[in-house]
């Protein structure tokens, strides 16, 4: 009599966790790292397009932006100011059909890969991620099946607004701009070996920014003047890159190609030009973002906020930073040494198709770390895997600003900028980013 009472109820407590399961809570989705995965395809699409550095920018910040905006139409909160209402986006129409979504985090991903697909040349590769992201959701019961033509027609609705707006940036009508000529004269940019590629988006600075109201408050400190005088201050710089580059220690030599981030550049196999697959200096900068969030344990809601804040920073330093390249349109270092000097020199590190001054690594560096500093603290210690996709090891820092530091020396090393266009170029970006966070850090 009790074997069979200890059968019935040990069939009992059998039945009952079965139903406890049947009622358990889905799997916990880490969605700092699930959504800097999803957005590294759109990284991979601007690589295959050998997107350029302020055009990436472009892409990251209006993809992102979809996705804060469907966080934010949702009824999400954040721990500091509406990002839209900072902008010039504030005066666009938002009002969005459906917000009653039990799955914002699935719509923003969606979102963020329509945008995508719109904005870059080779976008529809990212159909194909589309469905991946919608059978992965489905598989990790993030959404229903009865309730997934709703989040899709919702994400699609926020990826139209989003779409909208950034073609009236300025961004379409680029190409029915006066082209570009090289300025004759000594002093000016001159395009470069081994390529000799053509300048690169110079009229950059009709784009429209999202925070910056005039570009003319972040123009930079003058540049030193062409100057072959012994002892001038272009002189002394110039010698201060040939000199430098001739002394690189291996540590200095992974400094400059771990923040290379070149994506024009390019080898020779005979007459065959192989481009080499590299990330943009805002692709870096939103790895780094995205590691971030996910060391922070970030909710996905502020996960979507802080990589829409980097992005929307990456692009009005470009902004700022192009419009002091070609209105400076200084010369190249590896130009007046080969000119000049050295006709055998080459720098470690491949020249860039634009201007010198600014540096562009110093500008947005120095304004994505002053932003994340100010969202997760000064002593925010990191590892930053970004470039692990690209061959080159993990480096710790232990510090954004450290980070962006180590970035903007790293042109000096590398052989490609002079000093005061890497220091006024720090200057440059903090400014921009201090702008930005007073307006969104309260």
């Amino acid at each position: 009599m009790s074997q069979r009472l200890n059968t019935v109820i040990a069939s009992l407590v059998l039945i009952m966790v079965m139903i406890q399961s049947s009622f358990a809570k889905p799997k916990e989705i880490n969605w700092p790292k699930l959504y800097a995965e999803e957005l590294f395809h759109l990284t991979e699409v601007m690589v295959t397009d050998v997107a350029s550095p302020p055009v990436a920018a472009r892409i990251y910040a209006y993809s992102t932006l979809a996705t804060y905006l469907v966080a934010r139409e949702t009824g999400s909160s954040f721990k500091h100011q509406d990002i839209l209402s900072q902008s010039y986006l504030v005066n666009q129409n938002w009002e969005i059909s459906e917000s009653d979504l039990a799955s914002p985090e699935f719509a923003g991903v969606y979102a963020m890969l329509k945008v995508g697909e719109a904005i870059m040349p080779s976008g529809y590769l990212l159909k194909e991620k589309q469905l991946e992201w919608i059978e992965e959701a489905l598989k990790e019961k993030i959404i229903t099946k009865k309730s997934l033509q709703i989040h899709l027609d919702f994400a699609s609705a926020v990826a139209n607004k989003i779409i909208e707006v950034a073609k009236q940036d300025g961004y379409l009508q680029l190409s029915t701009l006066t082209r570009y000529t090289p300025q004759q004269g000594e002093g000016f940019w001159y395009p470069t070996p081994p390529a000799y590629i053509a300048a690169v988006e110079p009229e950059w600075k009709t784009i429209q920014p999202f925070f910056i109201q005039n570009l003319d408050d972040y123009k930079p400190a003058p540049m030193a003047p062409f100057d072959m005088s012994e002892g001038s201050s272009f002189h002394t710089q110039l010698m201060e890159v040939y000199t430098t580059t001739k002394e690189l220690d291996e540590e200095k030599k992974l400094i400059a190609n771990f923040w290379d981030c070149n994506p024009f550049k390019v080898e020779f196999s005979g007459h065959m030009a192989i481009g080499v697959k590299k990330i943009s200096p805002g692709g870096h900068w939103i790895g780094i973002a995205g590691i971030a969030a996910e060391k922070a344990k970030l909710t996905f809601a502020e996960t979507a906020y802080i990589h829409a804040l980097v992005g929307m920073t990456l692009h009005d330093a470009f902004i700022s930073c192009w419009k002091a390249k070609y209105e400076t349109d200084r010369i190249r270092p590896e130009t007046v040494i080969n000119q000049q000097m050295d006709q055998t020199w080459r720098p470690l590190l491949q020249t860039p198709p634009f201007p010198e001054y600014t540096s562009g690594h110093s500008v947005i560096s120095r304004a994505s770390a002053v932003v994340l500093t100010g969202y997760f603290g000064g002593n925010f210690d990191f590892i930053d895997s970004s470039e692990t996709y690209f061959g080159l090891p993990e480096r710790p820092f232990p510090s954004f600003l450290y980070a962006s530091e180590e970035a903007a020396i790293s042109r000096l090393y590398g052989g490609i900028h002079f000093r005061d266009a890497i220091e006024n170029g720090v200057s440059q970006g903090e400014k921009i980013g201090d702008m930005i966070w007073e307006k969104v850090g309260q």
